[in-house]
């Protein structure tokens, strides 16, 4: 059920207009210019972008797996501990974070994996 750091880069760069860098000791990762995402190597985290709600839940369903890292304006970004998820949610978790962030041109683009894994 452990999600790599690699299948999680992979799940990036299936995305459109992704840019990334290094600070300290994580790797950011932004589409045009709007932050949506970090990893962590040391730690095996990542940090995602979602709506308030969504971190709510998922930090009160699994706070094993989950963690509230800060809120900002109307998102909260959740910590997600890779040994704990399976690559289909961090999948989907990893999509709405970038959705969060795109312009909408930029989303049309890019087929949502919930819907993929539904058919």
């Amino acid at each position: 059920m452990a999600v790599s750091s690699d299948e999680f880069f992979r799940m990036v760069d299936a995305l459109v207009d992704v840019e990334s860098g290094q600070g300290g000791d994580y790797r950011w990762f932004s589409v045009r210019g709007k932050r949506f995402g970090y990893h962590w190597p040391r730690t095996q985290t990542v940090g995602l972008k979602q709506l308030l709600s969504e971190q709510q839940a998922l930090v009160a369903e699994r706070p094993d797996v989950f963690e509230e890292q800060f809120t900002s304006g109307g998102f909260g970004w959740v910590v997600v501990h890779l040994a704990g998820i399976d690559a289909d949610e961090l999948s989907e978790l990893v999509f709405e974070a970038w959705r969060l962030s795109a312009p909408e041109d930029l989303v049309a683009q890019v087929p949502d994996p919930a819907a993929r894994s539904s058919r």
